[in-house]
């Protein structure tokens, strides 16, 4: 029954990634395309809700704070800050289809970086499977119609810096000994704080097109249902990490990309990826 157990709730927190995963693809591109609400405004948002969500839950006795320093946290909440801004920039920057097979290359990365760092080892049949997945994106990148070459370079750093924050969640967990919501309880002010002070050099912050510009009331309960889709994303993240590994986040993710790159934003062709 306890294997049972927690093979539901593994199956759960997969579910819930994963719908939450493909929610925030498009709401988000919706913002920035329909509205124009801008990026590094939008990830603050996700933060500070995320944050706001977790101290709700501790609140209410879901989990209990565990003091870290934050030179413990400080690499996670960096590589956080650069994994939601490069990864919202990509999406900003490319089609949607071609942004989420962008995505798929994390999972490479995160192979190749557990196996020179860390020592990792993995099935010969799990390389084989990174050959078409690689294969896949490049081709996808060369022919598509809409190339932009900003967007390729913000998808690479995307991929670099996300596969480098998830292999060091799954890590952070274990070195510390919390569990996702007391990392994440920790992480996501920090990383909040870090954006609030280059938002001013990047962007409007009062006015039109500022985050505290004059958005209708339809626009804002849009931006606050996409910071509460993104603190599910998060806490599901570390969640999933935190009780499998990396590789296994990565592989909810291609399910993501099979269910969303097609059709994308744009109506571009209609594409699939299938990752075993």
């Amino acid at each position: 029954m306890g294997w049972a157990g927690a093979q539901g709730r593994l199956a759960a927190g997969l579910l819930v990634n994963l719908a939450a995963s493909i929610c925030i693809v498009f709401l988000n591109k919706w913002l920035y395309v329909r509205l124009g609400f801008p990026n590094l405004s939008l990830t603050l948002v996700h933060f500070a809700v995320t944050w706001l969500g977790l101290y709700l839950c501790q609140a209410l006795g879901a989990f209990a704070p565990k003091s870290l320093r934050p030179r413990q946290v400080l690499p996670l909440a960096l590589s956080f800050c650069g994994f939601v801004v490069f990864t919202n920039l990509s999406l900003q920057s490319n089609t949607v289809g071609t942004y989420q097979l962008a995505k798929a290359m994390t999972t490479p990365v995160i192979v190749l970086i557990q196996s020179l760092a860390y020592g990792k080892t993995f099935p010969l049949r799990i390389k084989l499977t990174l050959l078409p997945i690689t294969l896949g994106v490049f081709l996808n990148s060369y022919y598509d119609v809409k190339f932009s070459l900003l967007g390729m370079v913000f998808a690479a750093l995307g991929v670099l810096v996300t596969s480098l924050y998830q292999v060091w969640v799954g890590a952070k967990q274990h070195e510390l000994q919390v569990n996702s919501m007391q990392l994440l309880y920790y992480q996501a002010p920090m990383s909040s704080a870090m954006l609030f002070c280059i938002i001013p050099f990047f962007e409007p912050v009062f006015g039109e097109g500022g985050v505290f510009g004059p958005w209708t009331i339809s626009a804002v309960i849009m931006v606050l249902l996409s910071g509460i889709i993104a603190f599910m994303v998060n806490l599901s993240i570390y969640w999933i990490i935190g009780n499998t590994s990396p590789v296994t986040c990565l592989d909810t993710t291609c399910l993501d990309i099979s269910s969303s790159a097609s059709p994308s934003w744009e109506g571009a062709s209609y594409l699939r990826i299938h990752c075993l």
